[in-house]
Order: C-alpha cells, then sequence, then structure tokens
C-alpha cells in the first residue's frame, strides 16, 4: 500500500529513534538495509521538512528533530511520497463524473483508513517492542514468541 520510498522512510526513522543520536547515512543504510544513495535522498528530504535535521563533520549525521511521540507515521509517508485519494472516477468515465463506482469507492475508504491509521500512529508507537533494527544482547537472549496462524 505504501511506496519502497516510504518504507525506506519510515525504516530510517525507526532506527534513528532507537538510537536517540546522529547517524551516518552509512550507520543507517547497513542496519535498515538501504542502499545509501538512494537513502541520502531520502534523508536530505526528511531534513527540509525538518523531520530529522543533519550535522556534517566528526560526530555529525541525522538525528530526529521532534520527540518520536511527535512524529507521525503521516507525516513521514507524506513527505517522502504522498498518500493518493481517488477523488474522481480514474478512468474519466463520463456517468462516474460526480460519483465514484463501487470499485473506486471502496479502494479510497481503504486508503482514507490506512490514511487515518498512520496519522493516529507515532514513531514511539512503533518503538513498543524491539524492532527488526534493534540487535543487541538481550534480544538475541530473548527473542520475540513466533505467531502462528490458525
Amino acid at each position: 500500500m505504501i511506496s519502497q520510498t516510504a518504507e525506506y522512510a519510515l525504516r530510517a526513522i525507526v532506527y534513528l529513534a532507537e538510537r536517540g543520536e546522529a547517524q551516518t547515512i552509512q550507520q543507517i543504510a547497513e542496519k535498515t538495509q538501504i542502499p545509501a544513495g538512494y537513502l541520502s535522498k531520502v534523508m536530505q528530504n526528511l531534513a527540509r521538512q525538518e523531520i530529522v535535521s543533519s550535522q556534517r563533520g566528526l560526530g555529525g549525521g541525522f538525528s530526529l528533530i521532534a520527540d518520536p511521540k511527535e512524529i507521525s507515521v503521516y507525516e513521514i509517508v507524506q513527505t517522502v511520497d504522498p498518500i493518493r485519494r481517488i477523488l474522481r472516477c480514474p478512468l474519466s468515465l463520463a456517468h462516474h463524473k460526480d460519483n465514484l463506482c463501487e470499485l473506486h469507492t471502496r479502494l479510497n475508504e481503504t486508503i482514507e483508513f490506512t490514511e487515518r491509521t498512520f496519522r493516529e500512529t507515532t514513531v514511539a508507537d512503533l518503538l513498543l517492542r524491539p524492532t527488526f533494527l534493534l540487535e543487541n544482547e538481550e534480544t538475541k537472549a530473548n527473542p520475540l514468541p513466533m505467531v502462528s496462524g490458525a
């Protein structure tokens, strides 16, 4: 439902929130498995929108500007690859001019639900349990239990 760019941005932001200190592009790229060149462009976009700050030089790198409790998933996604709602018939059919067909109505409702969920979810919410990015002795020694489908 979201683009690879949006997922990369979310991975990077979660990693920065976990670390709590400035990280270089190489550090972020290695831990999040994002190509460094692509990540650099994503991070520059996030910096322009003042979600992260960038500092050059020794001890520099990228860090979050706001508290993870104050940054919504929606804000990150909208910054790098905005969610597109269906407001008009994508097929430009004359008889759908004022109303979407059932298919596009349902698709738009799903997009609206996703948008609402992203608005209500903060970066801090994504840190409630160890993520795929956080590898330390505690998570290696006590992995999360696998959940099986019934």
